[in-house]
């Protein structure tokens, strides 16, 4: 993120835009952008800011690949951008590589079909081999592709979970370009820059060579190798069969989970109708991430309705995974955070020797958890970009529930193989009449209560970011939650072995962490906190105590950041 550039005169922004008319490959942006430029010549106010903000610079490409607003211009996501970044990312990779294969795959939002084939078209015509995912499917799936055919890279048009109005686009690498420990693993540095200068040279697109042909559609053999591997990799224990509800979030995920979850008998699965099939509007969620407040609504009325013992939700794109269970207390479902799930996920994938890993801005819980089972525990910089990594990973994940369980199938966090993880978990306590609350009771009892909790904080103006992490920097708290701060420690000076990353880390004398950090793709000031606590004798006094201690330092971390 990087605040906007000052104001440019209206007639060299004009100049700006008129230039960039002349070379975009797309009719409706082109009408767009002279419709706009017209109303602002005119001296239409609203007009005139819109455009200036379309032209305050190119989207910047990082290692989260593109992601904006689809619209005309170059601050924008549309087809004019992307083909830049498919030129830049083929230079790229032909000026290292002969023949370099690149795999191409897409979600179901507005513009992903055109940007695929735009991105097909150019990657061909620059030497590249393309293999174009034959429709809209989960990123994980392509994560997969790029470690099954062996490509160099993959591209993925996709923007998550993000609002309907934006779009992405992500990319992976091979073996060749990134060596074994980056092999369909989500760019790193210097990559990324590397990838963003060649971009940047990229001439007029009028001049720019597009194939019209000499792809390879990939047929419906992608899918089956991918179910084949997962249903493979992630063999659910038996039990009795819970009744399972599934929402993909009017994303690309429903038809591929649905047949993994049946493929490992499970039979009694109910589907959110109204949010089953793929739907670029998201018409049933403000923002389709099921961790947003409201999101899971639809899906747990209809749990509550069929008498479900598990809900399921995947993100569009499917990489990842929200669960929420029943919860005797209340009477309705709770939706267990991304930290409690990783907790349980990692528990069942815990053996000596085992590799566990999650990021730096997660739980401590899964160190306690690998500890117990004499397995190793790593931790990394946050994103799968950097989790995906590490040696001999077993099971990784990321507080913003995304779970990697089967490493040696996708690289990357994959909502499709943790739902079937879970829903065998579940299947499996059901045969002994618990639940997965009874899981996490055994877990606070054997490690200890730990309760996270996030604070963030969303900006209009960007500058007020850096502007926060500098005075937080020099004036950091002294005390959180009543407690003394005992440490503070400075990710960008490279901490616990991990590369220098903008964030803070403070710990207090009773053992709360808490790190800030700016979001990598959205306008936000992030503060993830967590209290751990012993269980005692009473496990629910423990929780309480701890909530309050929770609450407290929430409360002061809101404080010391200042903004919102």
């Amino acid at each position: 993120m990087s605040t906007a550039p000052s104001p440019t005169p209206p007639e060299d922004l004009h100049d700006r835009v008129r230039t960039w008319i002349e070379d975009d490959p797309d009719p409706r942006d082109r009408a767009e952008l002279t419709a706009l430029l017209s109303a602002a010549q005119a001296g239409d106010g609203p007009a005139g800011a819109e455009l200036a903000d379309r032209f305050s610079g190119p989207l910047e490409f990082g290692t989260a690949g593109l992601r904006g607003v689809v619209a005309a211009g170059e601050h924008r996501m549309n087809r004019a951008v992307v083909q830049r970044a498919a030129a830049g990312l083929g230079a790229w990779l032909t000026g290292r590589l002969e023949r370099p294969r690149v795999v191409v795959g897409l979600d179901a939002r507005h513009g992903s079909r055109a940007f695929a084939d735009d991105s097909a078209a150019v990657l061909t015509a620059a030497g590249c081999e393309v293999l174009l995912l034959p429709r809209p499917l989960p990123t994980p799936l392509l994560a997969f592709a790029v470690r099954r055919f062996e490509a160099d890279a993959g591209v993925m048009v996709t923007a998550s979970h993000n609002p309907a109005a934006d779009n992405g686009y992500k990319v992976y690498l091979g073996g060749r370009a990134a060596g074994p420990e980056g092999r369909g693993v989500q760019i790193v540095p210097p990559a990324d820059a590397g990838i963003a200068a060649a971009i940047a040279a990229v001439g007029p697109l009028r001049d720019l060579p597009r194939a019209t042909g000499g792809w390879t559609v990939l047929g419906e053999e992608v899918v089956e190798d991918y179910l084949a591997a997962v249903t493979g990799a992630v063999r659910p224990a038996p039990g009795r069969d819970p009744r399972v509800v599934v929402t993909p979030m009017h994303g690309v995920g429903g038809p591929v989970l649905l047949e993994a979850l049946r493929r490992s008998g499970f039979d009694d699965v109910h589907v959110v109708a109204e949010q089953a099939d793929p739907d670029p509007g998201f018409p049933t969620v403000p923002f389709p991430n099921p961790e947003e407040a409201g999101a899971l609504d639809r899906a747990v009325a209809l749990a509550e309705r069929v008498g479900a013992d598990v809900v399921l939700a995947v993100d569009p794109d499917a990489d990842r995974c929200c669960v929420a269970v029943p919860d005797p207390a209340s009477g309705g479902f709770t939706t267990l955070s991304g930290d409690d799930l990783g907790r349980v996920l990692g528990e069942e994938l815990a053996a000596p020797g085992a590799v566990l890993a999650c990021s730096v801005v997660s739980s401590q819980a899964l160190a306690a958890v690998a500890a117990r089972h004499g397995a190793r525990f790593a931790t990394a910089l946050t994103g799968f970009k950097w989790i995906a990594r590490v040696p001999e990973l077993t099971f990784g994940y990321e507080e913003a529930i995304g779970y990697c369980v089967a490493p040696e199938v996708v690289r990357d966090k994959d909502g499709i193989s943790a739902s079937l993880l879970v829903a065998g978990i579940v299947r499996r306590e059901l045969a002994a009449g618990r639940t997965l609350h009874d899981v996490l009771d055994d877990l606070d009892r054997a490690d200890g209560v730990h309760l996270t909790a996030p604070v963030t904080v969303r900006v209009e103006d960007l500058s007020l970011i850096p502007a926060a992490m500098s005075r937080l920097r020099s004036q950091p708290p002294r005390e959180l939650g009543g407690s003394p701060v005992t440490s503070v420690e400075d990710l960008a000076d490279g901490v616990d072995g991990l590369p220098p990353t903008d964030g803070l880390r403070w710990r207090t004398a009773d053992g709360t962490r808490v790190v800030v950090r700016p979001s990598g793709t959205e306008p936000k000031l992030k503060s993830y906190c967590e209290v751990v606590a012993g269980a005692g004798d009473d496990l629910a006094a423990a929780r309480a105590a701890a909530r309050e201690r929770l609450a407290a330092v929430t409360r002061d971390v809101r404080a010391a950041v200042g903004i919102g």
